[in-house]
Protein backbone atom coordinates (compact mmCIF):
# COMPACT_ATOMS: atom_id res chain seq x y z
CA UNK A 1 0.00 0.00 0.00
CA UNK A 2 1.77 3.06 -1.35
CA UNK A 3 2.09 5.98 1.85
CA UNK A 4 0.66 9.30 1.49
CA UNK A 5 1.36 11.61 4.34
CA UNK A 6 -2.59 11.87 5.29
CA UNK A 7 -2.66 8.71 6.32
CA UNK A 8 -1.02 10.41 9.69
CA UNK A 9 -4.53 12.30 10.05
CA UNK A 10 -5.35 9.73 12.89
CA UNK A 11 -2.89 7.21 13.54
CA UNK A 12 -4.17 4.77 16.02
CA UNK A 13 -1.65 2.39 17.64
CA UNK A 14 -2.67 -0.59 20.23
CA UNK A 15 -1.86 -4.06 21.77
CA UNK A 16 -3.62 -6.29 23.47
CA UNK A 17 -1.95 -4.29 26.65
CA UNK A 18 -3.51 -1.35 26.24
CA UNK A 19 -7.07 -3.04 26.11
CA UNK A 20 -8.90 -2.98 29.52
CA UNK A 21 -12.32 -4.38 30.52
CA UNK A 22 -14.53 -6.89 28.53
CA UNK A 23 -13.95 -5.88 24.88
CA UNK A 24 -11.10 -6.97 22.56
CA UNK A 25 -8.55 -5.42 20.64
CA UNK A 26 -10.37 -6.33 17.42
CA UNK A 27 -13.57 -4.55 18.39
CA UNK A 28 -11.75 -1.51 19.43
CA UNK A 29 -10.13 -1.57 16.17
CA UNK A 30 -13.04 -2.32 13.90
CA UNK A 31 -14.86 0.66 15.96
CA UNK A 32 -12.48 2.93 14.94
CA UNK A 33 -11.44 2.52 11.46
CA UNK A 34 -15.75 2.69 10.97
CA UNK A 35 -15.21 5.94 12.29
CA UNK A 36 -12.52 7.02 10.54
CA UNK A 37 -8.79 6.55 11.55
CA UNK A 38 -6.56 6.46 8.64
CA UNK A 39 -3.76 3.98 9.93
CA UNK A 40 -3.13 1.53 13.04
CA UNK A 41 -0.01 0.11 13.40
CA UNK A 42 0.07 -3.11 15.81
CA UNK A 43 2.59 -2.65 18.98
CA UNK A 44 2.56 -5.54 20.91
CA UNK A 45 4.94 -5.11 23.78
CA UNK A 46 5.27 -5.20 27.46
CA UNK A 47 2.91 -6.93 30.04
CA UNK A 48 0.04 -8.53 29.16
CA UNK A 49 0.94 -8.75 25.63
CA UNK A 50 0.69 -11.81 23.17
CA UNK A 51 3.47 -14.06 22.16
CA UNK A 52 4.72 -16.64 19.68
CA UNK A 53 1.82 -17.97 17.54
CA UNK A 54 -0.73 -15.75 19.48
CA UNK A 55 0.84 -12.97 18.25
CA UNK A 56 0.93 -14.02 14.80
CA UNK A 57 -2.44 -15.07 14.42
CA UNK A 58 -3.77 -11.79 16.04
CA UNK A 59 -1.71 -9.83 13.51
CA UNK A 60 -3.18 -11.54 10.85
CA UNK A 61 -6.62 -10.76 11.61
CA UNK A 62 -6.21 -7.38 12.28
CA UNK A 63 -4.17 -6.79 8.75
CA UNK A 64 -7.20 -7.95 6.97
CA UNK A 65 -9.56 -5.62 9.12
CA UNK A 66 -7.48 -3.04 8.50
CA UNK A 67 -6.86 -3.82 4.62
CA UNK A 68 -11.14 -3.89 4.74
CA UNK A 69 -11.12 -0.28 5.51
CA UNK A 70 -8.35 0.39 2.81
CA UNK A 71 -6.19 1.34 5.92
CA UNK A 72 -2.16 0.84 6.10
CA UNK A 73 -1.29 -1.86 8.98
CA UNK A 74 1.91 -1.33 10.17
CA UNK A 75 3.91 -3.44 12.67
CA UNK A 76 5.76 -1.83 15.63
CA UNK A 77 9.37 -3.38 16.21
CA UNK A 78 9.17 -6.87 14.83
CA UNK A 79 10.21 -7.00 11.48
CA UNK A 80 10.27 -10.72 10.94
CA UNK A 81 6.50 -10.41 11.97
CA UNK A 82 6.24 -7.76 9.36
CA UNK A 83 7.52 -9.99 6.99
CA UNK A 84 6.12 -13.02 7.86
CA UNK A 85 2.23 -11.71 7.64
CA UNK A 86 2.81 -8.97 4.91
CA UNK A 87 2.76 -6.19 6.69
CA UNK A 88 2.02 -2.35 4.90
CA UNK A 89 5.21 -1.10 6.64
CA UNK A 90 7.39 -0.95 10.18
CA UNK A 91 7.99 1.73 12.57
CA UNK A 92 11.03 1.77 14.76
CA UNK A 93 12.35 3.63 17.83
CA UNK A 94 15.44 4.95 18.51
CA UNK A 95 16.73 1.66 20.58
CA UNK A 96 15.30 -0.74 17.95
CA UNK A 97 16.67 -2.36 14.87
CA UNK A 98 18.52 -0.14 12.85
CA UNK A 99 16.21 1.00 9.95
CA UNK A 100 19.49 0.35 7.29
CA UNK A 101 19.59 -3.25 8.60
CA UNK A 102 15.87 -4.10 6.97
CA UNK A 103 15.15 -1.21 4.78
CA UNK A 104 16.14 -3.32 1.88
CA UNK A 105 13.25 -5.97 3.09
CA UNK A 106 10.75 -2.90 3.10
CA UNK A 107 11.66 -1.22 -0.47
CA UNK A 108 7.78 -0.10 -1.41
CA UNK A 109 6.63 -0.41 2.31
CA UNK A 110 6.44 1.96 4.97
CA UNK A 111 9.29 2.75 7.36
CA UNK A 112 8.44 5.24 10.18
CA UNK A 113 11.03 6.18 12.75
CA UNK A 114 10.31 8.15 16.12
CA UNK A 115 12.19 10.88 16.86
CA UNK A 116 11.89 12.71 19.86
CA UNK A 117 14.29 15.32 19.80
CA UNK A 118 17.62 17.01 17.33
CA UNK A 119 19.74 15.37 18.85
CA UNK A 120 18.21 12.01 17.74
CA UNK A 121 17.59 13.36 14.82
CA UNK A 122 21.25 14.12 14.28
CA UNK A 123 21.96 10.43 15.12
CA UNK A 124 19.32 9.36 12.94
CA UNK A 125 19.53 8.12 9.32
CA UNK A 126 16.19 9.38 7.38
CA UNK A 127 17.26 8.06 3.94
CA UNK A 128 14.46 4.96 3.97
CA UNK A 129 12.30 6.50 5.82
CA UNK A 130 9.12 7.59 4.94
CA UNK A 131 7.59 9.73 8.21
CA UNK A 132 9.13 10.18 11.89
CA UNK A 133 6.81 9.93 15.07
CA UNK A 134 7.64 13.18 17.41
CA UNK A 135 7.10 13.12 21.41
CA UNK A 136 6.11 12.72 23.83
CA UNK A 137 4.18 15.64 22.86
CA UNK A 138 2.79 15.47 26.77
CA UNK A 139 2.59 12.91 29.48
CA UNK A 140 1.66 9.69 28.76
CA UNK A 141 0.10 6.47 30.39
CA UNK A 142 0.68 4.19 27.21
CA UNK A 143 4.70 3.97 27.72
CA UNK A 144 6.32 3.20 31.20
CA UNK A 145 9.47 3.95 29.28
CA UNK A 146 8.34 7.50 27.50
CA UNK A 147 10.76 9.92 28.15
CA UNK A 148 10.07 13.37 29.40
CA UNK A 149 7.30 15.22 27.01
CA UNK A 150 8.90 17.50 24.45
CA UNK A 151 5.78 19.24 23.68
CA UNK A 152 4.50 20.78 20.46
CA UNK A 153 7.26 23.30 19.96
CA UNK A 154 9.30 20.41 18.68
CA UNK A 155 7.30 19.95 15.46
CA UNK A 156 8.75 23.25 13.75
CA UNK A 157 11.84 22.98 15.73
CA UNK A 158 12.70 19.22 13.81
CA UNK A 159 10.53 20.93 10.79
CA UNK A 160 13.79 23.12 10.26
CA UNK A 161 15.82 20.02 9.38
CA UNK A 162 13.51 17.47 8.29
CA UNK A 163 11.97 19.82 5.95
CA UNK A 164 8.71 18.52 4.59
CA UNK A 165 9.25 14.53 5.55
CA UNK A 166 5.87 13.91 7.30
CA UNK A 167 5.57 14.52 10.84
CA UNK A 168 3.29 12.38 13.63
CA UNK A 169 2.93 14.05 17.13
CA UNK A 170 2.57 10.96 19.57
CA UNK A 171 2.94 10.81 23.06
CA UNK A 172 -0.41 12.04 25.89
CA UNK A 173 -2.50 13.19 22.74
CA UNK A 174 -6.43 13.28 23.57
CA UNK A 175 -9.24 15.37 22.29
CA UNK A 176 -8.62 18.35 24.60
CA UNK A 177 -5.00 18.85 23.21
CA UNK A 178 -4.92 17.55 19.75
CA UNK A 179 -5.31 20.69 18.31
CA UNK A 180 -2.06 22.57 19.56
CA UNK A 181 -0.11 19.34 17.89
CA UNK A 182 -1.66 20.03 14.63
CA UNK A 183 -1.05 23.83 14.87
CA UNK A 184 2.32 23.52 15.25
CA UNK A 185 2.39 21.57 11.77
CA UNK A 186 2.62 18.14 12.10
CA UNK A 187 0.74 16.24 9.78
CA UNK A 188 -1.28 14.10 11.92
CA UNK A 189 -1.68 12.96 15.44
CA UNK A 190 -1.26 9.08 17.08
CA UNK A 191 -3.06 8.07 20.07
CA UNK A 192 -3.16 4.85 22.34
CA UNK A 193 -4.96 5.43 25.57
CA UNK A 194 -6.98 7.91 24.20
CA UNK A 195 -8.90 5.36 21.83
CA UNK A 196 -8.18 2.41 23.97
CA UNK A 197 -9.83 3.53 27.13
CA UNK A 198 -12.51 5.79 25.26
CA UNK A 199 -16.03 4.75 26.52
CA UNK A 200 -16.84 5.81 23.02
CA UNK A 201 -14.80 5.46 19.94
CA UNK A 202 -16.80 6.76 17.77
CA UNK A 203 -17.46 10.00 19.28
CA UNK A 204 -13.93 10.13 19.89
CA UNK A 205 -12.27 9.61 16.45
CA UNK A 206 -15.33 12.03 15.16
CA UNK A 207 -13.97 14.67 17.36
CA UNK A 208 -10.01 14.07 16.63
CA UNK A 209 -10.94 14.68 12.74
CA UNK A 210 -12.76 17.79 13.02
CA UNK A 211 -9.58 19.79 12.46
Amino acid sequence: MDFDHNHLRLYFIAGTQDVVGDTSLKDILTEALEAGITMFQYREKGPGSLTGDDKVDQAQVLKQLCHQYDVPFVVNDDVELAKAIGADGIHVGQDDAEVAQFAAQFEGEIIGLSVGNVEEYQQSDLSHVDYIGVGPMFATISKADAAAPVGPPMIPELRQYVQDLPIVGIGGITTENYDQVLEAGADGISVISAITRSENVTKTVQKFLQK
